[in-house]
């Protein structure tokens, strides 16, 4: 697609939460944050005609290799949020994406992410095909206090789940989709924990795709702050997840 006559290299969004969105509490999900996130950054690629649609005339796409979300508060039903995103980098296959999530003028989400261009055809990570360069980047400007780490997995988990991936698992670019994974393992915290509102941030790393039908084991540490969880196949770590609660 052409590049939007709207297309700005700072986008702000507004999203109205509904009611599908949300806890039993009325507050936004972590797993549906994660969504209006990812769904912002997908509509500034599209303006600026770096989306998948366009990548996929030379069989490439973005997938994500790491996230860090840092929470004050989560919205709740019914509010109006604007999410505004940037690219704080763009060079060969890499890409790091900024994000803030506001209610009015509050900033209550800081979001950094990090992705990778992926040909569709080989699973292997490219440079990306397509032009940029009307993308200004914003190297000193971040939405985290802290930067998106390498999450230790070398630590003791328990086995509490295995899964196999099913067809409504995946996404369009036909494996598990990002969100899915945070799903899983957020399932297997006490839920009065989740619904308090305590988790102050939460870390994802994406090592290895997985596909329909394969099965994996959910981990999880005997630790409760930071909490860890890692997804892994018969022998690989796909994911890992730390959680920090106040």
């Amino acid at each position: 697609m052409p590049i939007s006559t709207d297309f700005t290299s700072i986008l702000l969004k507004d999203w109205e939460i509904n009611f599908l969105q949300c806890y039993p509490n009325g507050y936004l999900k972590y797993t549906d944050l994660c969504n209006v996130l990812q769904l912002t950054a997908g509509v500034h690629a599209e303006m600026g005609g770096i989306s998948f649609s366009d990548m996929q005339w030379h069989h490439q796409a973005w997938v994500l290799s790491r996230m860090r979300v840092e929470i004050k508060r989560l919205p709740k039903w019914r509010d109006v949020v604007t999410v505004k995103t940037w690219i704080n980098s763009l060079e060969n296959s890499r890409s790091v994406r900024c994000l803030e999530l506001y209610v009015g003028n509050e900033k209550i989400v800081g979001c950094e992410t990090f992705w990778a261009v992926f040909n569709t055809n080989t699973r292997r990570p490219e440079s990306l095909a397509l032009p940029h360069e009307h993308f200004e980047k914003f190297p000193n400007d971040r939405a985290t206090v802290s930067s998106f780490s390498k999450i230790d997995t070398s630590s003791d988990l328990d086995l509490v789940f295995q899964k196999q991936i099913l067809l409504s698992d995946l996404d369009v670019v036909n494996h598990a989709n990002s969100v899915k994974y945070l799903e899983w393992c957020l399932d297997y915290v006490e839920t009065q924990l989740v619904l308090s509102q305590r988790l102050e941030s939460f870390e994802m790393n994406y090592l290895k795709e997985v596909s329909l039908n394969e099965t994996v084991s959910i981990n999880k540490s005997s630790a409760d702050s930071p909490m860890l969880f890692t997804i892994t196949t018969a022998t690989k770590t796909c994911f890992a997840l730390q959680l920090n609660w106040s």
